[in-house]
C-alpha cells in the first residue's frame, strides 16, 4: 500500500496579484527542474494544507499548490465579507492560467479532488494544450441531482443525525424548500451570531460525512469559524449557481479533453460526491482510468485513495 511522501517545505512561496483587488497564495515545493503538476483543492473555499504536497514525489515534481480566490492565504478573505461578484469559475480558470504564466510553465499535471475535480475539469476543458495529465479524486460534476442529493435531504437517510444538526439553524417553515436558498440568507445575515452558526453547521456536515471512518479533529477543524465563514459562504455562492457552468456542461465537453491521459481515484462510499457521478465520467471518457476504493469515503486522506493517488503520480512521473 502507497503511503505519502515524507514532509517538505516550499522553496518559494508569495501572492499574485490577478485583479478584481484579488491576491492569490502560491507555492512552490519539489525539484525546481522537475515535472510540473498544480494542485486544485476543493471546496470551493477550503484552501491548501502542507501535507497535500506528499502526493508528489518531490525529486521528480515541482509542486504548484495556492489558495484560491477568498480563503486559506489568499486576500480579501470571505470571512471578512469579501466581493462573491468576482469569485466565479471563470475567475478561478483565469488565475490558474495567470499563476502559470508568472511560473514560466508551459505545460503541467493537473490534479484535483472534489470541487478540485471539477475545476481541474473545466480548465481542462478550455486550456487542453496546458495539461499533460490529470489526476481526480470525489467527482463533482456539479449537476442538479448531485447537489440536491447532499444538500436537500436525500443523503440524510445515511446520516440522519449529522442531517439534523445541518436542518438545525433553518426555521421550520424553510425546512421543506430549498436548504441551499435558506442558508443563502443565514449565511449573509447582518447578526454575525446567525452567520457564524449557519457556517459552523454547514462547514460541519461536509466534514461529518466526508470520511468512512469518523476522524473528530477533521471536523473540529471544520468548526473553526474563520474557516467556516469562508468555506460556507464560497461553497454556498458557487452551489447556488450551479457552478456557473451550465447542467452537465463537464460530460457534455468530454470530447475536447479525449487525448489527456487521466486517472479517476473514487470511494465507493463517497457521500459528499456519490460514485455514479466518477461512473458516468469514466463512461463517457473512455481513455480514463478509474479506481473504485471499497473501503474509502470522499476525503483524500482515506489509506486506498492515497494509494491510488500516489500511484498515478508515480506513473506519471515515469511516463515523462
Amino acid at each position: 500500500m502507497r503511503e505519502l511522501y515524507p514532509p517538505l517545505e516550499p522553496y518559494e512561496r508569495d501572492t499574485l496579484d490577478v485583479g478584481d483587488g484579488q491576491s492569490v497564495y502560491w507555492e512552490v515545493s519539489g525539484n525546481p527542474d522537475g515535472k510540473p503538476a498544480v494542485f486544485l483543492h476543493g471546496g470551493p473555499g477550503g484552501a491548501t494544507a502542507p501535507w497535500q504536497r506528499r502526493f508528489f514525489d518531490p525529486e521528480q515534481y515541482r509542486i504548484v499548490l495556492f489558495d484560491q480566490r477568498g480563503c486559506g492565504r489568499s486576500t480579501p478573505h470571505l470571512a471578512d465579507d469579501a466581493d462573491l461578484s468576482v469569485n466565479t469559475t471563470a475567475h478561478l480558470i483565469s488565475d490558474i492560467e495567470a499563476l502559470r504564466e508568472h511560473l514560466g510553465i508551459d505545460r503541467w499535471l493537473v490534479f484535483g479532488g472534489s470541487w478540485g475535480s471539477t475545476l481541474a475539469l473545466t480548465y481542462a476543458q478550455q486550456y487542453p494544450r496546458r495539461v499533460t495529465e490529470l489526476v481526480l479524486r470525489g467527482i463533482f460534476l456539479l449537476r442538479r441531482k448531485e447537489l440536491d442529493w447532499f444538500y436537500n435531504g436525500a443523503a440524510g437517510y445515511v446520516y440522519p443525525d449529522e442531517w439534523e444538526k445541518f436542518l438545525a439553524p433553518v426555521p421550520e417553515p424553510e425546512r421543506g424548500g430549498d436548504l441551499v436558498e435558506a442558508y443563502h440568507r443565514l449565511l449573509h445575515s447582518s447578526d454575525p451570531d446567525i452567520a457564524i452558526a449557519a457556517a459552523i453547521a454547514w462547514s460541519t456536515w461536509e466534514s461529518s460525512t466526508s470520511t468512512l471512518r469518523p476522524q473528530p479533529g477533521r471536523v473540529e477543524e471544520a468548526a473553526e469559524p474563520r474557516f467556516a465563514l469562508a468555506m460556507a459562504r464560497i461553497e454556498n455562492h458557487y452551489v447556488r449557481n450551479g457552478g456557473f457552468l451550465d447542467e452537465g456542461q463537464l460530460l457534455r465537453d468530454i470530447h475536447t479533453i479525449a487525448g489527456i491521459p487521466a486517472v479517476i481515484v473514487q470511494g465507493r462510499h463517497d457521500i459528499v460526491c456519490p460514485t455514479v457521478s466518477a461512473w458516468e465520467l469514466h463512461r463517457a471518457w473512455p481513455g480514463s482510468a478509474l479506481h473504485i476504493v471499497d473501503d474509502a469515503g470522499h476525503a483524500a486522506s482515506e489509506p486506498g485513495i492515497i494509494h491510488h493517488l500516489v500511484e498515478a503520480t508515480d506513473g506519471f512521473a515515469k511516463a515523462g
